[in-house]
């Protein structure tokens, strides 16, 4: 399709959106309606509060907040009963009587979860069975908090990984796979900023302080049109505004790490800020166990700040800022010569953002956007006199703008459309070789690109039992002279056949343009992320869902049922014995072209998933189960033929439970159950399993050779664990709280597999993380 019939398809499809409500406001306009519209925030710090229900019962009705905790809904003239609902808060019931477009802000109290009939029947704004949008699990920072976290570690990806669809990748890993999606696939979005790299030590946790964060979501499938550049899901995390009424804090000191939060007004009512920091001191305490002739050391830690100011009701700003490093060190001394190694990764985001409210239908946000990952190696060595330094690192600098737009026309359309453009500088690798009596080499590889789109999507009320959430999203990518744009269609259909249950369907086109090259699947620091060229095509996916979802109004609970296929283009991958990290090419100075390493080639991804969820009263969590599989196929690879992917698993079970039996205990578990990783290891026609250990080759293959050609042909034992924990509470005066936490990762001890070798023509395995306790200690105040 050529530029110009694309442009035109996509501006006609937009003014269908407004057309429609032009339609529906002719037919009805013999009736008088007003708007009423405003704020929800949270009482006693005025923080905004995101889909917050707010329900008219007699005229059955609603609407939700948006990311700002603005509202807008448009009802005939008269008197209306509102009831505003959120989970965790206390509802709130107000009579109007609507004679004119009015402003109504609310500030809701935290309080005692209630299971009230009349209250659950109209939290319709947070009931699975009654929103349009399918493939999306959100998760609060409170049950983060609850759930045991290996050495105390309370982590957001941790979390979602116990969520069907989104596994977790080898032992501990922070790490995620999505319906059978790679890590690149995932948007990563804090604060409108993307993260291109989410872990610290070298996986085993995530980069988000959970202390900062406000709200999780996680869309899987069925996405939205505002939402776009990769393929399998978007994690949207957003940080606390800051409390504009007092100044408060949090202190967690754990095993490995502690961690700071302090929050408070600038201006009282006006003018906020946020802090928060977390260091590790695993280099502190592994330090006086060192031998003088060797010492090595590795921490990370990661910095928040955010500041909220309030102009008026219709104009805010806000500024939002992360900092997160990485740094591991060695020192090698021997009879006189020094080797030094020292290796860093990190990110840096900064976002600046503005909200106005144009009317009381209309609302807008402006946003700034600046995002850095870089990682880097430096090797020094000293021999007699001699000299050699090594220096390489590799890095992708974003700078972006984004203006997204809310328009509320009726209470049968909620329109967001918008436009971004981001600026990608990638570095896939700048290197320095300095070596005594030789020439200096300078190797610098630079790759600029441009991404832009346009989005329009509107959540449609057709009838009371049907609605529609169609969108769609134009998307352009420059590399030089060439060009790719793209429309990705996007649709979510919801059909109410009881009150409390309901089927949908969901498609979605999506098109990424940036890629991952690596070949660990974990997210190591080592991994290259690149641009489209003219050479490298963006992977494309088109995915299809179906699904059901019930409410059970009068015990809490919820299920959801989806079914999923998903098809993938170009999908990435190295070559057979290709890497990144060639230390002879670098040596010799000789530049390495990181597009003759890759291939290119097809994916499929299909199941199913069921999560069973309570979220109200003293017990509380989830069953998560998934049924999966996940292909691959290459020209270049395994003989051309399909193959299962490293992390494809038939089986994923988890089941979450959090007790408070009362305000100063909480009691918590998690068990994890999943098929075993896929291994590049033996001939798949003599063994197909790791049921028994050790397994002699010899036996196997009467003394040939143990390995094959042939990808991911052995399955690693299943996995599984149990982790529980206990937190005892006590609050003090002037809302201080104090709260011991202790925890025990894998109780029972399991030998899960972390990784296989060969040992003296025997199959063997390691296992890692075993039994281990931990404890934490919070203050409040």
């Amino acid at each position: 399709m050529k530029t110009k019939q694309v442009v035109l398809v996509f501006l006609g499809l937009l003014l269908c959106f407004f057309s429609g409500h032009s339609q529906e406001k002719t037919a009805k306009q013999a009736s008088k309606k007003y708007t009423i519209s405003g704020y929800i925030k949270e009482s006693g710090s005025q923080e905004s509060l995101p889909t917050v229900s707010i329900y008219i019962p007699e005229k059955g009705v609603g609407t939700t907040t948006n990311d700002y905790g603005f509202y807008s809904l448009t009802i005939p003239e008269g008197t209306h009963e509102l009831i505003i609902s959120f989970i965790g808060y206390n509802t709130i019931k107000k009579v109007i009587d609507l004679s004119a477009n009015t402003s109504l802000n609310f500030d809701m109290s935290l309080g005692t979860e209630s299971l009230d009939e009349v209250i659950i029947n109209s939290d319709r704004g947070v009931n699975e069975s009654q929103v349009t949008q399918m493939s999306v699990v959100s998760i609060k920072p409170s049950e983060i908090e609850d759930i045991p976290a290996i050495l105390g570690e309370k982590d957001v990806i941790k979390a979602l990984q116990l969520l069907p669809g989104i596994q977790r990748g080898n032992e501990g890993s922070a790490g995620f796979f999505v319906r059978g999606g790679t890590p690149d696939q995932n948007l990563i979005i804090l604060d409108e900023a993307p993260v291109y790299n989410s872990n610290h030590l070298f996986g085993i946790f995530s980069v988000f302080n959970g202390d900062a964060i406000k709200s999780i979501d996680t869309y899987k499938g069925g996405f939205p049109a505002r939402f776009g550049g990769r393929l399998s899901s978007v994690l949207k995390i957003d940080t606390k505004n800051g409390n504009k009424e007092r100044l408060s804090g949090k202190v967690n000191i754990g095993l490995i790490s502690s961690s700071l939060l302090l929050e408070g007004p600038i201006n009282k009512g006006k003018t906020s800020f946020i802090f928060s920091g977390r260091r590790t001191y695993a280099d502190v305490l592994t330090r006086p166990f060192q031998p003088s002739d060797f010492r090595a050391g590795y921490y990370f830690m990661d910095l928040n700040f955010k500041i909220h100011h309030v102009f008026n009701e219709k104009n805010k700003l806000y500024w939002s800022n992360y900092f997160g490093q990485d740094k591991f060190s060695a020192v090698d001394k021997f009879e006189g010569d020094d080797f030094r190694t020292k290796l860093g990764w990190g990110n840096i985001t900064s976002t600046l953002r503005w909200n106005h409210q144009f009317s009381d239908k209309f609302f807008s946000n402006t946003s700034l956007i600046f995002s850095n990952y870089n990682f880097g190696i430096k090797v020094e060595e000293k021999f007699n006199d001699e000299v050699f330094d090594l220096k390489t690192s590799s890095g992708i600098n974003d700078y972006g703008i984004k203006a997204d737009f809310d328009y509320y026309p009726s209470p049968s359309h909620s329109i967001r459309f918008g436009l971004a453009s981001t600026y990608h500088n990638f570095k896939p690798k700048q290197s320095k070789i300095n070596q005594t009596g030789e020439d200096k080499v300078d190797i610098t590889q630079n790759i600029e690109s441009l991404e832009s789109a346009l989005y329009a999507e509107d959540d449609w009320k057709i009838t009371k039992t049907l609605s529609l959430s169609p969108g769609l999203r134009l998307t352009h990518f420059q590399f030089k002279s060439t060009d790719y744009l793209n429309l990705e269609p996007r649709a979510t259909i919801s059909w109410n056949v009881k009150p409390d249950l309901a089927v949908k369907a969901s498609y979605s086109k999506m098109n990424q343009y940036i890629h991952l090259l690596s070949n660990s699947g974990i997210g190591l620091p080592t991994d290259l992320w690149v641009s489209s060229t003219d050479r490298l095509k963006p992977q494309v996916s088109e995915q299809y869902a179906f699904g059901v979802a019930k409410d059970f109004l009068d015990s809490g609970y919820a299920i959801t049922f989806e079914g999923y296929y998903k098809k993938m283009d170009d999908v990435i991958s190295y070559k057979e014995g290709a890497s990144f990290l060639l230390l002879e090419d670098l040596e010799t100075g000789n530049e390495i072209d990181w597009e003759e390493n890759i291939t290119t080639g097809q994916g499929w991804a299909y199941g199913a998933e069921i999560l069973l969820r309570k979220k109200t009263g003293k017990l509380t969590g989830w069953l998560g189960y998934t049924l999966s599989w996940s292909e691959r196929q290459f020209d270049e690879l395994n003989r051309g033929r399909k193959f299962f992917s490293k992390y494809d698993r038939r089986h994923d079970l988890s089941l979450v439970g959090i007790y408070k039996p009362h305000d100063r205990i909480t009691l918590s578990g998690t068990w994890i159950y999943s098929t075993g990783n896929n291994f590049n290891l033996l001939d798949k026609t003599s063994v197909s399993s790791a049921d028994n250990f050790p397994v002699s080759t010899a036996s196997l293959f009467g003394g040939g050779n143990a390995f094959s050609t042939e990808r991911n042909n052995f399955r690693g034992e299943s996995y599984h664990r149990l982790d529980l924990g206990v937190q005892f509470h006590k609050k003090f005066a002037k809302n201080r709280e104090r709260t011991w936490g202790f925890s025990v990762y894998n109780i029972y001890g399991r030998k899960n597999p972390f990784f296989y070798y060969f040992d003296n023509s025997q199959l063997k395995k390691v296992s890692i993380l075993q039994f281990i306790p931990a404890f934490n200690y919070t203050y409040k105040f």
